[in-house]
């Protein structure tokens, strides 16, 4: 068993490829972000600042919440959320599925200092903000949430509902 474990993990490890890094500085701004194509994942796909329709203010706080915690986008909008930490521990919000956050979240306990970047996730450092942008073209509800370990544990997560235009 231990052994088919430790090959799903390397096969998760090796597929996510040079979007991960083991890093111990988690601040990331879209700026710095690598320049891939964009990639269909089942929330959505990267946006450009040009396509922005809409800017959603998140705020993270260590009390392990974010506020607002219920996105409601229509679908098709591109959305720039200013995601802002105003806590004094480092925070991130990540877009996905329940199922992927979880498992996502597993890997971050195992390994805390893992960094990553890619475009549906913000890692922002205590008193300031990163910009995430995302065209939401799917119809559906997903999630967000801080996968710093401890922090997805104690609830901090949110909700984004995706209706048709």
């Amino acid at each position: 068993m231990k052994t088919l474990q430790l090959l799903a993990l390397s096969a998760l490890l090796a597929s996510a490829g040079a979007s991960w890094a083991h890093s111990n500085s988690h601040s990331t701004s879209h700026a710095t972000k690598t320049a891939l194509p964009a990639e269909q994942k089942d929330w959505g796909i990267a946006g450009t600042a040009k396509a922005v329709t809409r800017t959603i203010n998140v705020t993270m706080s260590d009390t392990m919440r974010f506020s607002p915690a219920v996105l409601d986008i229509k679908q098709g909008e591109t959305i720039k959320l200013v995601v802002k930490n105003q806590g004094k521990l480092l925070h991130e919000l990540v877009i996905g599925t329940k199922a992927e956050l979880d498992a996502h979240a597993a890997l971050m306990v195992k390994f805390p200092d893992m960094a990553h970047d890619e475009p549906y996730m913000a890692h922002v450092s205590p008193g300031k903000s990163s910009p995430l942008i995302w065209t939401f073209n799917r119809v559906g509800e997903f999630d967000f949430a801080c996968l710093i370990a401890g922090h997805y544990q104690s609830g901090m997560v949110g909700k984004i509902r995706v209706i048709a235009k």
